[in-house]
């Protein structure tokens, strides 16, 4: 995708976003939102799947240009998403009505209001990563080396499980901390870099290529595209705050 290109598409998501206010009002910022990632999701799922890629780029220099290159692409993504939030804002900003300022009950120390978010972002990387081996399963083979290597989850199953991981770490820290899904939303483009890091290093990358085909991998996560975690990351982070909000509503009203 060329500079151009992506500079379009930001500005096409960013209209999106804008457009999805107006569209969904009263519930603008709640729904709105959802408009970018939902295409995005749409888009991932056609584009076929992190297999596919392998089988065009065989050789070990190929793999490792193509992993240099994923490792950042969630970042691309995650820009795309933020465009999208950008047009919801920028359509509350015109429609509401300005309000004289509200005294919000405040987190219990100055600290946590620093430091939650950086517990957020950190526990949903981790989260994600533990909740992805779980549910992207697949046809497993056992290798010497690695203990068992994955064949490469359907389209459907990589949906559930980035849908589900995400979920579960925005419920968690909605719940606990009253974190927003901002944070398990951007967790989500650092969870590709994350696991291509950890476990992708050049021993490890070059034992594959020598010895499994190219639908197999190492770790569950690095079979996800990264237009696929940030897609579904985001929509899921979004289903699990509100799945909190409705809880916590739930046990002061039962």
């Amino acid at each position: 995708l060329s500079f151009g290109g992506a500079l379009t598409l930001a500005a096409l998501a960013f209209s999106v976003g804008f457009i999805g206010y107006f569209i969904s009002w009263p519930h603008g910022r709640e729904i709105g939102i959802l408009a970018v990632p939902s295409g995005l999701a749409i888009w991932a799922v056609r584009c076929g799947n992190m297999a596919d890629l392998m089988r065009v780029n065989p050789s070990l220099a190929q793999r490792q240009a193509v992993f240099a290159a994923l490792k950042w692409e969630p970042i691309f993504w995650l820009a795309i998403v933020a465009a999208g939030f950008g047009g919801v804002l920028l359509g509350q900003k015109i429609r509401s009505r300005p309000e004289p300022d509200k005294n919000e009950e405040k987190s219990n120390s100055e600290l946590s209001i620093y430091l939650n978010p950086i517990i957020a972002l950190v526990g949903s990387v981790l989260i994600a990563q533990f909740c992805l081996r779980i549910f992207a399963q697949d046809v497993r083979v056992f290798d010497p080396r690695l203990g068992s290597v994955m064949a490469q989850p359907a389209v459907g199953q990589i949906v559930f499980a980035v849908l589900v991981s995400f979920g579960i770490a925005a419920f968690i820290f909605k719940k606990f901390l009253n974190i927003s899904y901002i944070w398990p939303i951007a967790a989500s483009a650092l969870v590709t870099g994350f696991a291509i890091t950890a476990y992708l290093k050049q021993d490890i990358l070059q034992h594959l290529v020598g010895q499994h085909p190219a639908a197999f991998f190492c770790n569950a996560v690095t079979s996800v595209l990264p237009v696929q975690m940030v897609a579904f990351g985001t929509l899921g982070s979004i289903a699990g705050y509100w799945l909190a909000v409705r809880y916590n509503h739930w046990r002061k009203h039962a």
